[in-house]
């Protein structure tokens, strides 16, 4: 059953908020303009930067043999990678020989997760109603329950053991002749299962470790094989995941399940500059630039990726800082909606043309900064944005000219209608 807390907040102190939201508005709306301006020179310059790596790109078809011509080239070129790197989880009796050696910690926890509903009071104040809801759920970390809203679940989770992640990768992995640098190691993705096989000590000494953690004595620790083929109570190993608690089909609060995964060698596509036997980044006039990709591809096809990446993390931060400078400039003038919820009524008609005109006014400042952005580094284009936020400008103030012309003009006919004829006096000869 949900959980609920009610506070109370009196106009004055809403008021004072207020007042601390101005300077975070004007925060948030420096931000956002600094970001939106940073964002678009970004974009140009890896945009260029792009494009001048791909001008000088070269083919290196055999990797077999280490070729000098190729040094201090920016190179294109795809083959297999090998490694005999043997690497060990520091914990668990658990290696292989790959590129990279990870382990995956969660833990089954209470999860606690509030709603707030707020309601406006007479006289300025608020009434906020915070609703606790629990779930159990996997989590990367143990979560301290004393903090809980709810004294139900209060101090109700714990762990039957704790454990970091951990990664290992190797330390050569070769690329025919060539030797992938560590940056170049560290992107290989591609997981797959390691399957475990942990011999009869180890998993007794964890169950025994467990059973401690629960205080059961050792004589009541099963060694009856159950459902997932594990003879001991509480530690199963199935596939590549090592299991801390009774039944791994029905999971309880304080059961740990660690993941072990690695990543074997395998075909690959590089962009980089050839330095001696090993890769770099090759240095452009805009930048620096290397990239590796799981798989055979072109260099035509890694260069479109790039520039699709450039363009979605553009639109990204264009989306993060138009938000961020309305939401700045409804920080800023969002005390005017506070000082009038003294009559709640009134106070929701002021806060909904606030918030249309932070809204309106944010969009066309940012439109402008972009623009104006543009037109340092790519003018055409800035212009026609430029346009396109005075057209906006032109449209509302238009559209509001418009309204008073017709609220006028309603206001003379209806003055009309409503002064009396004098009649007129005639005699009749």
């Amino acid at each position: 059953m949900a959980y609920q807390t009610t506070t109370t907040t009196s106009y004055g102190q809403r008021v004072g908020n207020s007042f601390k939201g101005i300077l975070t508005g004007i925060v948030l709306f420096i931000g956002g303009t600094v970001l939106l301006w940073w964002n678009e020179g970004r974009a140009v310059k890896t945009d260029k930067m792009l494009n001048e790596a791909e001008e000088v790109t070269v083919e290196m078809s055999d990797i077999s043999k280490v070729d000098a011509t190729f040094d201090g080239k920016l190179v294109w070129a795809t083959g297999m990678t090998a490694t005999s790197d043997s690497l060990a989880d520091t914990k668990f009796p658990v290696g292989s020989v790959a590129v990279q050696l990870e382990r995956k910690v969660e833990y089954y926890q209470w999860e606690e997760h509030e709603k707030e509903e707020t309601k406006d009071k007479l006289g300025g104040g608020q009434e906020t109603v915070t609703t606790y809801t629990y779930e159990k759920a996997w989590v990367s970390k143990p979560i301290n329950s004393s903090n809980f809203a709810d004294p139900q679940y209060q101090s109700s989770n714990f762990t039957l053991a704790q454990f970091d992640d951990e990664v290992h990768y190797a330390q050569n992995v070769s690329f025919g002749a060539y030797r992938l640098n560590e940056s170049q190691i560290h992107s290989f993705s591609g997981s797959e299962a390691i399957n475990l096989d942990l011999d009869d000590e180890t998993m007794k000494g964890w169950n025994d470790e467990v059973a401690r953690v629960l205080n059961v004595p050792a004589t009541q620790v099963t060694t009856t094989t159950d459902s997932v083929g594990s003879k001991y109570e509480f530690v199963h190993q199935q596939d590549n995941v090592l299991y801390f608690g009774k039944t791994p089909n029905n999971p309880q609060i304080g059961d740990v399940r660690i993941t072990f995964t690695k990543i074997m060698p395998q075909k690959i596509s590089i962009l980089a500059a050839v330095k001696g036997d090993t890769f770099a980044q090759y240095k452009t006039d805009h930048g620096m630039f290397s990239t590796i990709r799981m798989g055979e591809y072109t260099a035509a096809e890694m260069y479109q990726q790039e520039h699709d990446n450039n363009t979605m993390l553009t639109w990204i931060l264009r989306l993060v800082g138009v938000l961020c400078v309305i939401g700045g400039l409804k920080g800023i003038f969002g005390i005017l909606e506070t000082l009038a919820k003294v009559v709640p009524f009134i106070a929701n008609i002021v806060g909904f043309g606030v918030g249309l005109i932070c809204t309106i006014v944010g969009l066309v400042w940012s439109l402008i900064v972009i623009a104006l952005a543009w037109i340092f580094y790519r003018p055409l284009l800035g212009i026609a944005i430029l346009v396109i936020a005075g057209g906006i400008i032109w449209y509302f103030s238009t559209k509001g000219k418009k309204k008073k012309a017709e609220a006028a003009a309603a206001e003379a006919a209806a003055a009309a209608q409503a002064t009396p004829i004098e009649p007129t006096d005639t005699t009749t000869v």
